[in-house]
């Protein structure tokens, strides 16, 4: 029989030049996510050349999001995914965005999300069978344990209902990766600090490459999707570098 250390499916190794050890490893990354929460809306809109917010509207309606539906966006962040889903589902739906970083949630407020929780993915304050879609755009790299995160978005979803994960994905070709690299940890870095002056920020952009390129590959995450007994687990890949994963939860 395994022991529980050995359930653990980490998203990536202990990145030592930011954290000694995964004890310390949440307590960084929030302050990380906090110190940069002000400027985090412009450095994705560098970084996507403004086209983010139209891609996540694309990948909500393709996982299927309709009138009417209750999502659970964890790992929310600015509320960027939140905000697209409250148009998509309208009044008679509900959106709640969770994240632990209460800056995160404090800019996704004023934003215009409603509903926003400060807590964790592996930890979830709902009940069960209560939402018709979990999301989490591009915040996978973030958490503890993909198994136990799993298994709380599997919990709380109602039968039938899906997860939709958005991430990006460091390329199998070595020059389209390399270019990747030299783009997320060279180029936004630099432009994020000489445009907005912030020494966090910069460092977060740094972090943020580092987490894809030590990443679990998708064979793993899709693994222990289906691992949790969830149906239907796939990958869809846009540009190359875009992976939405989604899986449904059986009736």
């Amino acid at each position: 029989m395994r022991s529980p250390i050995d359930n653990i499916v980490k998203p990536h190794p202990v990145l030592t030049e930011y954290y000694a050890d995964e004890g310390s490893r949440r307590k960084r990354i929030d302050r990380m996510f906090n110190a940069s929460a002000q400027y985090y809306d412009r450095i994705n809109s560098i970084m996507s050349f403004g086209s983010g917010r139209w891609y996540r509207d694309q990948a909500l309606r393709r996982a299927g999001l309709t009138l009417g539906q209750r999502v659970l966006d964890v790992g929310a962040g600015t509320g960027v995914i939140s905000l697209l889903a409250q148009k998509i589902v309208g009044d008679g739906g509900y959106v709640v965005a969770v994240d632990p970083s209460q800056n995160m949630l404090d800019i996704a407020k004023a934003n215009g999300v409603k509903n926003t929780y400060k807590g964790l993915g592996e930890s979830l304050p709902f009940a069960d069978n209560e939402f018709d879609m979990v999301t989490m755009g591009f915040a996978l790299r973030h958490v503890s344990d993909l198994r136990v995160l799993f298994k709380e978005y599997q919990r709380v979803l109602k039968p039938g209902g899906k997860i939709l994960l958005l991430e990006i994905t460091r390329p199998k070709n070595s020059f389209a990766r390399l270019a990747l690299k030299l783009y997320l940890k060279g180029y936004v870095p630099i432009v994020t600090r000489v445009f907005l002056g912030s020494a966090e920020a910069q460092e977060l952009m740094k972090y943020y490459w580092d987490t894809i390129e030590k990443c679990v590959p998708p064979e793993t995450i899709l693994g222990v999707l289906e691992e949790t007994d969830m149906l239907s687990v796939k990958r869809n890949v846009v540009l190359g570098i875009f992976s939405e994963y989604s899986a449904v939860k059986a009736k």
